[in-house]
C-alpha cells in the first residue's frame, strides 16, 4: 500500500493570515492521524509564510509519540535567518524519519521543479551524508524527465520524490497518457538504480488513482493543498479516509 503523508502547511497559512493560534496545526495533524494518515509532512520556509520552526518541533514530538513518519521538506541551500534556523539544523534537532530536499527559492509561490544534478550533485552529497548521520532517510525532489535520476543514488539519496505538477495539469486537460508514460519510465529508472519512489504536488482524489495505477511501486504520496481544500467541504476525517480508500 502506498503511504499517505498529509502536508499541513495550508493549516498554518490560514492561521498566519489572522495571527494567533487558530486553526491549530497540531490539532489538525492529530485529526489526520486519527483518520488513518501514515505520516505528516511540513515544508518550513525561511520567510515563515506558513509552517514555523516552532511548529516543526511540536509536530516532531506528536509524530514520535504516535509512532508515525515525520517528513520535513525544504531547500538545504537556504541560509538560516531570524526565525528560521535552516533545514539541516531543524532536522538535527527533530530527527525526522525523512528529509525531502527541494530546490525552491524564496520567491517561489510553491515548489515547481526538481534538482539539476549536473549543477547540484556535489553540493548535495555532503548534506545528504549529514542528514543520514542524523538517522534521516533522504529523498530528492526531481522532475520525471530528468535523464540523470541514477545520480541521486550515487550521491547517497535513498529515494526521489517525483514532482507531479505536470501530470496534474495534463490530467485536468483530459490528456494524461503521455505524462503517465513519462512518470512510469522515471519510476522504473529510479528503482533500477536502487532508489525508492515518492510522489507529490497537485495530487488529488480526482487524479491519484490513475497515477498509482500507471506508475509502479510508489512508496509514498505527500498531499497538502488539494487535501486541505477538499476538507473544507467534507472535513479532515472524511477526506483523509477518502484518500486512503484510493491507496
Amino acid at each position: 500500500m502506498t503511504q499517505l503523508s498529509v502536508n499541513v502547511n495550508k493549516i498554518a497559512v490560514l492561521r498566519n493570515s489572522r495571527g494567533g493560534t487558530d486553526p491549530d496545526v497540531l490539532q489538525a495533524a492529530h485529526a489526520c492521524l486519527d483518520a488513518g494518515a501514515h505520516g505528516i509532512t511540513v515544508h518550513p520556509r525561511p520567510d515563515r509564510r506558513h509552517i514555523h520552526a516552532e511548529d516543526v518541533l511540536a509536530l516532531a514530538a506528536l509524530t514520535a509519540a504516535r509512532g508515525v513518519e515525520f517528513n520535513i521538506e525544504g531547500n538545504p541551500f537556504a541560509p538560516p535567518r531570524q526565525g528560521y534556523p535552516g533545514l539541516l539544523p531543524l532536522c538535527a534537532q527533530t530527527r525526522p524519519a525523512q528529509a525531502t530536499l527541494v530546490p525552491d527559492g524564496d520567491g517561489q509561490l510553491t515548489s515547481d521543479h526538481g534538482f539539476d544534478f549536473a549543477r547540484d550533485a556535489e553540493r548535495l552529497r555532503p548534506l545528504i551524508a549529514e542528514l543520514k548521520a542524523h538517522g534521516c532517510r533522504v529523498s530528492l525532489f526531481v522532475d520525471a524527465g530528468n535523464p540523470d535520476l541514477a545520480q541521486a543514488a550515487a550521491i547517497g539519496a535513498d529515494r526521489i520524490e517525483l514532482y507531479t505538477g505536470p501530470y496534474a495539469e495534463a490530467h485536468a486537460a483530459g490528456d494524461a497518457g503521455a505524462m503517465l508514460a513519462l512518470f512510469a519510465d522515471a519510476a522504473r529508472r529510479a528503482q533500477a538504480a536502487g532508489l525508492g519512489v515518492n510522489a507529490g504536488h497537485d495530487l488529488s482524489q480526482d487524479n491519484l488513482r490513475q497515477f498509482l495505477a500507471a506508475v509502479p511501486q510508489v512508496l509514498e504520496v505527500s498531499i497538502g493543498h488539494a487535501l486541505i481544500s477538499e476538507a473544507l467541504y467534507a472535513g479532515l476525517d472524511a477526506t483523509v479516509k477518502g484518500y486512503l480508500r484510493l491507496l
